[in-house]
């Protein structure tokens, strides 16, 4: 049995009630974990809304602060505060991604340099920062674990999907080398490649529910991953169950990543 009883962490990347960030980090609370959360550059202040909201019904949730992942200072800000308050951290997930949608609905020749940057900056680039920040308090704690979402994208050629599979290659990429200079600190970096899931990222993938059905349909198990699963694969590798496991990525997807399709 896994437990986080007495653990601290974050979960970055909370935006409804269907995120898989969300299903994560009520896993992690119901669990024993403490948790930090983020909510990202909203006008309307509709993420926000739904962080608070989700963290009440959790009540596992110690703090909720503002981080935009594409700004240094905002990292920078989140991780003093849990400093201050908390001394150390035992594990992060980051569950953060974005790509400009013109740029998922047009031919990947036809990406636009500003939609790349921002995909790269945001999906990819940002766990630079938040690892360089998080480590600091993980080596109080005398180690932790780190662990980003991805998907298969980033290895095959996904239609529609476009812009973010290069995203995603280069976070599973910066994972290998973030595990590489902080394994000697007992420090573990790890991917997570959840399966097709209807979330709000996804609805903006041109003609996702034609994937999804084509995901369940070829998966080794003939069905879809569910929210649960994913949830329960997370808490393995931030938990110490998985402690030699770093700078893998875990497939939680019903086996579709093995099938010659």
């Amino acid at each position: 049995m896994i437990s986080f009883a007495g653990k601290r962490g974050v979960v970055l990347g909370i935006a409804n009630q269907r995120s898989i960030a969300t299903a994560i980090a009520r896993q992690l609370a119901e669990l024993g974990a403490e948790l930090a959360l983020n909510f990202g550059p909203d006008p309307k202040g509709r993420f926000e809304q739904n962080v608070r909201e989700i963290a009440a019904e959790l009540g596992k949730v110690s703090h909720i602060l503002p981080m935009d992942v594409a700004r240094d200072e905002d990292i920078v800000q989140f991780f003093a505060a849990l400093e201050r308050d908390w001394g150390r951290l035992d594990f992060v997930l980051h569950s953060v991604a974005y790509a400009d949608r013109a740029d998922l609905e047009v031919p990947f020749t036809r990406t636009g340099r500003k939609g790349w940057q921002m995909a790269q900056d945001i999906s990819a680039y940002s766990m630079v920062p938040v690892s360089r920040e998080a480590a600091r308090l993980m080596r109080n704690n005398g180690g932790g674990s780190l662990v980003a979402l991805t998907f298969i994208g980033s290895q095959l050629a996904v239609p529609n999907y476009n812009v973010m599979g290069p995203a995603k290659a280069a976070l599973e990429s910066s994972i290998r080398y973030l595990a590489r200079e902080l394994g000697p600190e007992n420090i573990r970096c790890n991917t997570l490649s959840a399966g097709a899931i209807r979330t709000l990222s996804s609805s903006g993938i041109k003609k996702f529910l034609e994937m999804l059905r084509i995901a369940g349909e070829h998966s080794a198990l003939g069905r879809n991953v569910t929210l649960e699963e994913v949830a329960q694969a997370a808490c393995f590798l931030l938990s110490t169950a998985s402690g030699g496991i770093t700078g893998q990525c875990l497939y939680v997807d019903c086996g579709f990543n093995v099938m010659a399709n």
